[in-house]
C-alpha cells in the first residue's frame, strides 16, 4: 500500500509540474466547471422562486442535496476521470499495453496517469452549497455529522468511480465505451432531487440498479432529519459491493484484452 501511495504521489507531481507550465489553461480548466453548474443552479433558482416548495422540499434543502451530489462527483473527477479515455486513448491506439509491462497495476497505473484538475471546480462549487445551506437549514455540525459527511461523500464518490469502472469494462471489447459510460452516468441528474418527487420505480432505480441516491438524497435527508432508517448508513456498504463487482469486470475484460499492435 505505501509503495502505491508513493508512486501516486509521483504521478501526481508529474501531472501537476505539466499542468503548471500553461497556467491560464489550468485556471480555466479548474474554473469550467463552475460556470458550467452555475447554469444547474439558476435553473433550480427560478423554478423554487415560482413555487414554495417541491413536494416539502425547500430551496436550501434542495441545494444540500446538490451539494453533496457534487462532492461526490468532485472525486470522481480527479481521481477516475481517466476511465472515460479508455478505449479512445489506450486502446484503440495500443497504449494500453505498455500498462500491462511495468510492475505495478494496470488498473492503478491507467488511475494515475491522468489526475482531471477540473475536479476542483466540482469540489469548490459542492463545498459552497453544504456550507451555505447547512447555515441556512441550522444543521448541527456535531462530531458524528461531520464523520457522517465525510464518509457520504468519498462513499459517494466511490459509487460514482464503480459505475464508471463497471462500464468502461466494454472497451474491451468494442474499443469506445463512452456511450455506454455516458447512458449510465447522466442519470446522475435525477439525484440532484429528492427521489420522493419522481415515480417510485425510479426512486427503486436509483437506490438498487444505480444507486447515486446514497451521493445525495440519503445523506442529505439523515442530516435534516428527514430519515432514520438503516437505508442512510448503506452508502459505504453500496459503494463496497459495487467496487467490488468493478473490479472483478475489469479483470475479465483484462483477460481478454487483444492488442491493436498499433
Amino acid at each position: 500500500m505505501r509503495r502505491y501511495l508513493l508512486l501516486y504521489w509521483a504521478f501526481l507531481r508529474q501531472r501537476f509540474k505539466t499542468l503548471l507550465e500553461y497556467r491560464a489553461n489550468f485556471l480555466i480548466g479548474a474554473s469550467s466547471t463552475i460556470f458550467l453548474q452555475t447554469a444547474g443552479l439558476l435553473t433550480i433558482w427560478v423554478v423554487m422562486s415560482q413555487i414554495p416548495d417541491l413536494n416539502g422540499w425547500s430551496l436550501d434543502e434542495l441545494l444540500l442535496i446538490y451539494g453533496l451530489l457534487m462532492l461526490a462527483k468532485s472525486l470522481n473527477h480527479m481521481f477516475a476521470d481517466n476511465l472515460w479515455t479508455l478505449g479512445q486513448v489506450y486502446i484503440r491506439t495500443g497504449g494500453f499495453d505498455r500498462f500491462l509491462v511495468r510492475p505495478i497495476n494496470p488498473l492503478f497505473h491507467l488511475l494515475a496517469d491522468r489526475f482531471n484538475h477540473e475536479g476542483i471546480g466540482y469540489f469548490l462549487i459542492g463545498a459552497a452549497l453544504v456550507i451555505n445551506s447547512s447555515v441556512a437549514l441550522g444543521i448541527d455540525w456535531t462530531l458524528l455529522n461531520l464523520l457522517y459527511l465525510l464518509l457520504a461523500v468519498v462513499s459517494g464518490g466511490v459509487i460514482f468511480m464503480a459505475l464508471n469502472l463497471i462500464t468502461s469494462v466494454t472497451a474491451f471489447f468494442m474499443t469506445m465505451s463512452t456511450p455506454v459510460m455516458w447512458a449510465v452516468h447522466d442519470t446522475n441528474e435525477f439525484a440532484k432531487f429528492p427521489l420522493t418527487i419522481y415515480h417510485k420505480a425510479i426512486g427503486l432505480a436509483l437506490t438498487w440498479l444505480l444507486p447515486f441516491g446514497f451521493a445525495s438524497f440519503y445523506p442529505a435527508s439523515y442530516l435534516l432529519g428527514r430519515n432514520t432508517t438503516v437505508l442512510v448508513w448503506l452508502g459505504p456498504v453500496v459503494a463496497a459491493v459495487l467496487l467490488f463487482i468493478g473490479y472483478r469486470l475489469w479483470l475479465f475484460g483484462l483477460r481478454h484484452y487483444a492488442s491493436t499492435g498499433s
